[in-house]
């Protein structure tokens, strides 16, 4: 499996995000970063998820956690879908794919007997150093905010 496994120094990127501002990972250093993967703005499953963290936000805030999501969707899309559930964390825009491919989620995907690359929904919990704490592959939405949230509980 590629991407960053438990352990290692997470892999640090500077890319665009939502509301024409820029997220360097490298900066964060002395805050948890919760890095969330979703294959798509405005689908279901990524409107769930999104909204979870969104309402555990100030949970995580408690814990000294920044929550990130990243997808392909561009920085107009993520604006929309911003506004649209009123998400208060910052969306990255990986346009060119550079942050999927240095953690492992962009992957061959198969639906309905045809294959397609997308993003693997998988979320990389990484501490105040750079390390990689936790990773969550193939991840199922229902209750996976809360484990996250355990997850970061663990780490203060």
């Amino acid at each position: 499996m590629s991407g960053p496994q438990t352990g290692d120094k997470a892999p640090v990127f500077k890319a665009p995000s939502d509301g024409g501002g820029t997220v360097d990972l490298a900066k964060l250093r002395g805050k948890n970063v919760v890095l969330y993967f979703y294959p798509k703005d405005d689908t279901p499953g990524c409107t769930t998820e999104a909204c979870g963290f969104r309402d555990n936000l100030l949970a995580f805030g408690k814990v000294d956690a920044v929550v990130l999501g990243v997808s392909r969707d561009t920085v107009k899309k993520h604006d929309k879908f911003k506004e649209k559930y009123n998400l208060p964390f910052t969306l990255v825009a990986d346009e060119d794919g550079a942050i999927t491919e240095a953690y492992g989620t962009w992957v061959e995907k198969s639906m309905y007997g045809r294959s397609y690359m997308g993003i693997e929904r998988a979320t990389f919990l990484i501490d105040k150093k750079g390390v990689v704490r936790r990773v969550w592959r193939k991840v199922k939405v229902k209750g996976h905010v809360e484990e996250v949230l355990d997850a970061v509980k663990g780490l203060t």
